[in-house]
């Protein structure tokens, strides 16, 4: 799959693809006649990617994560506590939205209320 392609699909820029290649989130990625073509393993990789920066997952700890990840099966506790520390963080996220959306939703009835607290 070319890189229009591959940017169409998981709608990443092809600026973005090419960053995530210079700084080694994406390595080896194949090409034909010079041309990047996207194999199915490199596209698992970018939805893994795309999947952890938009849950806020820094590109720090990705490249952290892939490193190990390349290095093989000896990494594997190394990269459980990596992806167990995020998981930490993103419940501690998802508990700080969900009592910003509880309040948001008491201030939106507090609101309703005085709307039609004069019609009858």
């Amino acid at each position: 799959m070319r890189i229009s392609e591959v940017s169409k699909k998981y709608n990443l820029t092809t600026d973005t693809l090419r960053y995530y290649e210079k700084i080694g989130l994406l390595k080896d990625v194949p090409r034909n006649k010079g041309i990047r073509d996207y194999d199915e393993i490199t596209c698992q990789r970018i939805e893994f990617i795309k999947c952890m920066r938009e849950a806020g997952v820094e590109i720090k700890l990705l490249k952290q994560y892939f490193d190990l990840y390349d290095q093989g099966p000896s990494t594997v506790s190394a990269r459980k506590e990596l992806l167990q520390e995020q998981r930490k963080r993103l419940l501690e996220k998802q508990r700080s939205i969900q009592e910003t959306l509880e309040r948001l939703n008491y201030k939106i009835e507090k609101c309703e209320e005085e709307e039609n607290h004069g019609k009858i």
